[in-house]
């Protein structure tokens, strides 16, 4: 027991871990091309750009913060958040838990951007024509997909469930 415990810390730590640098070297990337370039605006094609801006708010730009006491509330609610997701890891013992620690690999990316920085830089632009999404980075890609991949797991489960019901 005591091993497979050891097991699923190691996997589960080297998983966060994994993700972490991803994010951190696309950012330590973008960054210092900012710093030697003064600015990052880079055109890969019609549909993606880099171009970077630092974010106060929450995901994709949400929620920005104006001032430096909501600022420190979110941070908060972000810190509450994955402390939730670091419980719900330790007490899963199903294939959700990998889901869960890609949310929580991304989200500590963008935590520590925040601590440190005081913003996080966002920089990855998909648009369309005049249409631009929200200018997001890795992290917000793992983050995004942890939750859709946890969000059609439930409805896979709850289908089945449903049908072994009627059966």
């Amino acid at each position: 027991m005591l091993e497979n415990n050891s097991k699923k810390f190691f996997l589960s730590f080297l998983i966060i871990i994994i993700i972490f640098s991803f994010d951190r070297i696309s950012k330590l990337y973008i960054l210092n091309l900012a710093e030697t370039e003064n600015y990052v605006d880079i055109y890969f094609n019609s549909f993606l750009n880099f171009h970077l801006i630092w974010n106060t708010g929450i995901g994709f730009g949400l929620l920005p913060a104006e001032t430096k006491f909501y600022y420190n509330l979110i941070t908060i609610l972000i810190i509450l958040v994955n402390i939730i997701i670091l419980v719900m890891i330790v007490k899963s013992n199903d294939y959700k838990i990998f889901f869960l620690l890609i949310i929580l690999g991304g989200s500590f990316g963008n935590l520590f951007d925040r601590i440190y920085y005081g913003a996080v830089p966002d920089f990855i632009d998909f648009h369309y024509a005049n249409f631009h999404w929200f200018v997001f980075n890795v992290a917000d890609i793992f983050i995004t997909i942890g939750i859709f991949c946890l969000i059609i797991a439930e409805f896979i489960l709850n289908n089945k469930k449903n049908n072994n019901e009627k059966i």
